[in-house]
C-alpha cells in the first residue's frame, strides 16, 4: 500500500466542529515550521493573537472566513492566502453557516 504525500485530506476528515467551536490538527511539525489546520464551525472565532518572533500565513482551503488583522477585517474565500507579519495581531471568524477550513503556517517556531 502506498502512502500519499498529501497531509491534508486525511488530517481534516475528522474535523467536524459544532456551531461556535474551533477544532485543530497539526499537519507539519519540524524544528523550524509548524502547519496547523483549523476548522471553524458556524459562528466560531479564533481569537486575535500575535507571534512576536514568527511570521504566520493563513491558507484558506474551504469556505469563506473573515480574517482579522491589526484591528481590520476582510472576508477571504477559498482559495486564499493571507500573510501576517511578526508581531501583528491576527485571528479569524466564521460568519457563515458552513464549516470553514484554513491552515496556519508559523515560521520560524518561537523560541
Amino acid at each position: 500500500m502506498s502512502t500519499s504525500l498529501d497531509a491534508y485530506g486525511d488530517a481534516v476528515a475528522d474535523l467536524e466542529p459544532a456551531d461556535g467551536e474551533v477544532e485543530t490538527t497539526e499537519l507539519v511539525v519540524t524544528d523550524d515550521v509548524l502547519v496547523k489546520a483549523f476548522a471553524l464551525g458556524p459562528g466560531a472565532e479564533l481569537e486575535p493573537h500575535e507571534h512576536a518572533e514568527s511570521t504566520n500565513v493563513f491558507h484558506v482551503l474551504e469556505g469563506s472566513v473573515t480574517v482579522l488583522q491589526d484591528g481590520e477585517s476582510e472576508e477571504i474565500e477559498a482559495p486564499g492566502v493571507v500573510h501576517h507579519e511578526r508581531g501583528v495581531d491576527h485571528g479569524a471568524k466564521n460568519e457563515t453557516d458552513e464549516r470553514v477550513v484554513f491552515t496556519a503556517s508559523l515560521c520560524p517556531l518561537p523560541s
